[in-house]
C-alpha cells in the first residue's frame, strides 16, 4: 500500500514537472518572441528618425537658401521704392498710393525673411552678441522715424518720448531687431487714426523701452500662447500685411539672450503696451 502511494506520488511530481518545464519553455518562446518584436520596432523607429533628422536638416538648408536668395531682391526693391518717395513730385495721388504700396510690401516682405533667419540661428544656437556702448536712443529714433512713414500710410500716428541717460552696453543688431519687431506690431494690428506712444526711460540699472498702441488687444487664450512660434492669434494686420507668428516669440527669445525680458500689459479690445527691459551692463 505504502509502495503503490509513493509510486502515485512520484508520477503525479513527474507530471507535475513537466507540466511547469513546458510552461517554463513556452514563456521563454513568448519572451523570446516578444524580444525579437521589440528589437523590430526600436531599428523602425531608428530609421524614422534618421529619416527625420535628414528632412529636418533639408528643410533647414531650403530655408536659409531660399530666405538669402529672397533678401538680395527685396532689399533692392526697398531701395528703389525709397529713391522713387524722395523724388516723388512728378506722380499722381494713384501713383504715390501705388509706390507707398510697394514700399509696405517690402518691408514687410524683409521683416519676414528676417524673422525667419532669425528663428534659424535661435535654433541652431548660433545667436552671439556683439557687446559695446551705445545710445539706445539712436537705435530708437532710427526704427521710429522709418515707421512714421508706414503708419501715414494708415494715418497712424507714433509718438516717442525720451527720458534720462540712454546710454547701453548691448548688441546694436538684436537691439534693433527687438525694436523693429515691436514697432512692426503695433503699425500691423492697429487700425486707421490710430496712435502708438512709445517710451525710452533709464531706471534703477535698467532701460525700458515700451510700445504702447490702441489695437484689438490680447484675450487671456492668447497670452497663453503668444509667445510660441506658428501660433495663430485672435488679431489680424488691419492693412493686407503678412503675419508668419515668428515676431513675438523673437522679441521674448532675443530679450532674453540679452539679459532681459519682455512685459505685456494689455485687455481685449483695449489695446496692448510691450516693455523690452534691459540691463544697462550686460555680463556673460
Amino acid at each position: 500500500m505504502l509502495l503503490a502511494f509513493l509510486i502515485g506520488l512520484s508520477f503525479a511530481s513527474t507530471l507535475m514537472l513537466v507540466y511547469v518545464m513546458s510552461k517554463s519553455r513556452r514563456h521563454v518562446q513568448l519572451m523570446q518572441m516578444q524580444s525579437s518584436v521589440i528589437k523590430k520596432q526600436v531599428q523602425e523607429l531608428e530609421e524614422s528618425n534618421q529619416q527625420l533628422a535628414f528632412l529636418n536638416q533639408e528643410k533647414i538648408q531650403l530655408l536659409s537658401l531660399v530666405s538669402h536668395d529672397l533678401k538680395g531682391p527685396f532689399n533692392r526693391i526697398f531701395a528703389l521704392a525709397q529713391l522713387m518717395n524722395m523724388a516723388n513730385e512728378n506722380l499722381n495721388q494713384d501713383q504715390k498710393e501705388l509706390l507707398g504700396k510697394i514700399h509696405q510690401v517690402s518691408v514687410d516682405a524683409l521683416n519676414m525673411i528676417r524673422n525667419l533667419l532669425d528663428t534659424r540661428r535661435l535654433d541652431e544656437k548660433r545667436i552671439e552678441l556683439a557687446l559695446g556702448k551705445l545710445d539706445f536712443a539712436n537705435v530708437v529714433n532710427s526704427f521710429v522715424k522709418h515707421y512714421r512713414s508706414l503708419a501715414e500710410k494708415k494715418n497712424i500716428e507714433i509718438h516717442l518720448q525720451v527720458v534720462g541717460d540712454t546710454i547701453i552696453h548691448s548688441d546694436k543688431n538684436y537691439l534693433g531687431r527687438v525694436v523693429e519687431n515691436m514697432l512692426s506690431n503695433a503699425v500691423k494690428f492697429s487700425d486707421e487714426k490710430k496712435k502708438i506712444e512709445c517710451t525710452l526711460t533709464r531706471k534703477d540699472g535698467v532701460i525700458e523701452f515700451s510700445v504702447k498702441d490702441e489695437g484689438p488687444g490680447f484675450s487671456l487664450e492668447d497670452k497663453q500662447k503668444m509667445f510660441q512660434r506658428f501660433q495663430p492669434l485672435t488679431a489680424r494686420p488691419t492693412g493686407g500685411e503678412t503675419s508668419t507668428g515668428l515676431g513675438l516669440f523673437l522679441i521674448k527669445s532675443i530679450a532674453e539672450k540679452m539679459g532681459g525680458k519682455i512685459i505685456l500689459e494689455s485687455a481685449n479690445g483695449q489695446g496692448s503696451k510691450f516693455t523690452l527691459e534691459l540691463p544697462v551692463q550686460k555680463t556673460i
